[in-house]
């Protein structure tokens, strides 16, 4: 049967998470956030199960760590949480760019924790990114808000779920990493469901679901496109998830991002870009060079004999 790449795949997935960012806008407005969170959990759990539950079975539920299964969904919806709440006081478009930095800050994590080396222009990319995230939050503007910053402690939490999930893949399944956190998420919100529910009316419960589904989706098609094409190769197409923001701002909003604001998330954007290429590309020549030391070693043997 003929199944997508890991390219489309992703696409696909930031053309989910761009109406999802516009949904819960649109939200914010009466939608308490223990409420949709609950129903984002609730969706992600159950698509979850429903497309791997069939074929897994039991297996689905099986895990090595379940105490970072816990953690996992934890941070999981604290950084829906920090989302939801940005959204309230930021523009789509600008919130996405911010968000963006999130690669960026990996290499940063990459360099000091892991003793990655990085070159002068991937640091010089990471700057960028940085300067770029000051022109669209801009501390010193007279309508500055310090819930503006809430994206950056975002960033920051997203960094270390990002950390926690490459290592939990190495142990367990995609499916079963994304059923736990859409369990831990549906355990926690449904405890303090009863002091925040509300009344809602049809259309609020149907946009509730349709951010519940774009977010299930999206992620879904997330851990797809990493399952079949590299890192390095990917992370340029998430920075579609700008334009997809910033298409449905200006559609549901009318918001355009002024000239600030856009020279912010162009330089977010192409600092994200280049700095994914040149990441690639460090690790192909690091690949080739241990390689053809590898052949001159064998080369060094088979003489020895």
């Amino acid at each position: 049967p003929y199944r997508l790449g890991g390219i489309p795949c992703i696409v696909l997935a930031v053309a989910c998470f761009g109406p999802l960012d516009t949904a819960a806008k649109l939200a914010t407005a009466t939608v308490p956030l223990v409420v949709a969170l609950w129903v984002r959990c609730l969706l992600q759990a159950t698509a979850t199960a429903a497309v791997f539950g069939p074929r897994l079975g039991r297996h689905l539920l099986r895990t090595a760590h379940p105490g970072r299964q816990v953690l996992r969904g934890l941070m999981l919806i604290t950084t829906n949480g920090l989302g939801y709440l940005s959204l309230a006081v930021m523009p789509v478009a600008e919130f996405t760019a911010v968000i963006m930095l999130l690669p960026l800050v990996l290499t940063v994590i990459a360099a000091w924790q892991l003793h990655e080396p990085v070159s002068g222009l991937r640091w010089l990319c990471v700057g960028a990114g940085f300067v770029g995230t000051l022109l669209v939050i801009r501390p010193g503007r007279e309508l500055f808000e310090w819930a503006t910053l809430l994206p950056l402690l975002l960033v920051a939490v997203g960094a270390g779920f990002q950390l926690l999930t490459r290592a939990m893949t190495r142990h367990d399944s995609p499916g079963t990493i994304h059923l736990y956190s859409g369990l831990t998420g549906l355990v926690v919100t449904s405890a303090a469901l009863p002091v925040f529910w509300r009344e809602l009316p049809p259309a609020t419960w149907g946009l509730l679901v349709l951010m519940g589904l774009f977010g299930a989706t999206g992620h879904l098609l997330l851990i797809m496109a990493y399952q079949r094409a590299a890192v390095t190769r990917l992370t340029p197409y998430l920075y579609l998830q700008i334009v997809f923001g910033a298409l449905g701002g200006w559609l549901v909003f009318g918001h355009w991002p002024d000239g600030a604001a856009a020279a912010g998330i162009v330089l977010i954007a192409v600092a994200g870009v280049f700095g994914t290429w040149l990441t690639g590309r460090e690790i192909e020549r690091a690949h080739a060079r241990r390689e053809a030391e590898s052949s001159l070693q064998a080369i060094a043997g088979a003489d020895e004999h």
